[in-house]
């Protein structure tokens, strides 16, 4: 299982579609993505499993959002205030 996730990450190239945000606007999609991408990060360093399996969620959080919301959320998450259930 972990081979053919990392061979999908050498294919990659952008964020691929996903039904369940069929719209134009992918705002709720990045911030879906970095909500799953934290909370993952999160439960398996918890678990003491690879963290590497919450690398998909980061990749494409990291395609479909602006870099200066991203910036924001770090800077939120790290001074407490952070919005957002992870």
């Amino acid at each position: 299982m972990a081979e053919d996730i990392k061979t999908k990450f050498k294919k990659y190239q952008t964020a691929p579609f996903d039904s369940c945000f069929p719209n134009q606007n992918q705002t709720r999609n990045c911030w879906q993505n970095y909500l799953d991408s934290h909370h993952c990060e999160k439960a398996m360093t918890a678990k003491g499993g690879d963290v590497s399996v919450s690398e998909w969620h980061r990749r494409v959080y990291t395609c479909l959002c602006p870099i200066s919301w991203v910036s924001a959320w770090n800077d939120h998450r790290a001074e407490g205030t952070f919005p957002g259930k992870i």
